[in-house]
């Protein structure tokens, strides 16, 4: 009886454990930041204004270095990120928030986010997505997703966007850590600084090394 007590008891505690262990941990106060401010400028770090426009302004009225929504980069895509840098009010929150727009034919690398899962919402158009399991399985679940559907990327798996529609797609990515990493895999093969050994590559490919060597010297998402 008194064996059942104990397993009752602790079964809630490591279920609170595993919960908590999810996210980035708990903040000790409601929001952070460094100097005393006035209180206008504690609203403007928690507001991010023109999301979908380049470069949007901060409370000091400068533009930041983000591409608008076209022009594209080389895979067809163009983004805007809502995190610490740009939204000082995110930092201890555990967030971080992404609009992106794709070209006919645009896409993002295989990707992994290491420390977050990954929410997609397409606002505009249709985007096949998908996800692999680790190994040994390596099975691909994916799906094509229209004008307000939604779709949920475990943390750390590796996964796929691409757009399927004939026009543009628009979609927002919101992700559970304010520093959830990327780590593209074509660039962390090919693209590593020092280079990888190539001979080494080749054989972990299944390549020839000449390929690799030529695949060294792409030009890659980072």
């Amino acid at each position: 009886m008194a064996s059942s007590a104990i397993l009752f008891i602790t079964l809630p505690f490591l279920n609170s454990i595993s919960f908590s262990l999810a996210f980035d941990p708990r903040p000790l106060q409601e929001f952070l930041f460094f100097n005393y401010f006035t209180i206008l400028y504690i609203i403007t770090i928690f507001f991010y204004s023109n999301v979908n426009m380049q470069g949007p302004k901060t409370c000091h009225r400068k533009r930041l270095p983000h591409d608008r929504p076209g022009p594209f980069n080389a895979y067809g895509v163009a983004f805007v990120i809502a995190s610490v840098p740009t939204m000082r009010g995110l930092n201890t929150q555990g967030q971080q928030f992404l609009r992106a727009e794709l070209a006919p034919n645009g896409y993002f690398p295989p990707h992994t986010h290491p420390r977050a899962s990954e929410l997609i919402f397409v606002i505009q158009g249709a985007v096949e997505v998908g996800f692999v399991t680790s190994f040994p399985d390596y099975k691909y679940y994916n799906k094509v997703l229209n004008k307000g559907d939604a779709f949920i990327f475990p943390v750390g798996l590796v996964h796929t966007v691409r757009n399927v529609a004939r026009g543009n797609s628009i979609t927002t990515s919101s992700l559970n850590s304010q520093n959830p990493g990327i780590i593209f895999l074509p660039d962390s093969l090919y693209a590593a600084k020092p280079p990888i050994n190539s001979s080494y590559l080749a054989r972990a490919s299944k390549l020839d090394e000449n390929t690799v060597k030529d695949l060294h010297t792409k030009m890659w998402f980072a």
